[in-house]
């Protein structure tokens, strides 16, 4: 199974299958065990906008927009030293296509992504996921083991770094497979309180001209 519970936690474990993501839904809480692969801004350019093979499989797999700080030790062996989550709605006009070529499953990142990705978790069967911000030293604990690194040229932050984690969390997903999205969702409540806060507020100032 790729989906369980385990004290009282949800756990994702690649690959994850479609079947593992019809009972997520936006708002629940959960984990991931197997491997996560840093992906932000320019690995994304370079399979859309430069049509270069991504050099590792992502087919039932999960990213992480993250830039990490990381420790090289020498001959292959790293240390993840940090790794926040990056502003995910920076990847919102590549998220779509990324999902359709690579299979992605689970995306995660920091912040709510748009119409075009939710559009893509619904069609190619994928969810996104928010990482608490100022999580960076806590999530790099959840990093079992750097197991590669592709695309070094890059520089550390832009790095593929494919790690294995051991639940990796928690993960709050904001957009299912169902086409719902927990920040747009979360916008048309805020703001109809806002707009009722705003004329109880207008009621009592009515005297100021």
């Amino acid at each position: 199974m790729s989906v369980s519970e385990m004290n009282g936690k949800k756990i994702l474990t690649t690959p994850i299958t479609n079947e593992d993501l019809e009972n997520i839904n936006i708002g629940d809480i959960v984990y991931l065990n197997g491997h996560i692969v840093t992906c932000r801004d320019v690995a994304h350019r370079r399979l859309i906008e430069e049509k270069r093979e991504l050099p590792v499989d992502l087919n039932g797999g999960a990213i992480f927009h993250a830039g990490p700080i990381v420790r090289d030790l020498g001959d292959n062996k790293f240390e993840m030293v940090a790794v926040g989550p990056t502003t995910s709605m920076r990847m919102e006009r590549f998220e779509k296509e990324f999902i359709e070529e690579t299979g992605v499953k689970l995306i995660v990142g920091k912040g709510g992504m748009g119409q075009r990705t939710m559009e893509g978790c619904q069609e190619f069967g994928a969810v996104h996921a928010v990482f608490p911000g100022g999580c960076a030293v806590l999530a790099a604990t959840e990093v079992e083991e750097i197991e590669a690194a592709h695309w070094r040229d890059l520089g550390m932050p832009e790095t593929l770094w494919v790690c294995r984690v051991k639940e990796f969390g928690p993960l709050i997903i904001s957009i299912d497979t169902h086409g719902k999205n927990l920040f747009e969702q979360n916008k048309v409540i805020f703001n109809e309180r806002k707009d009722k806060a705003i004329e109880e507020i207008s009621k009592q100032v009515s005297f100021i001209k």
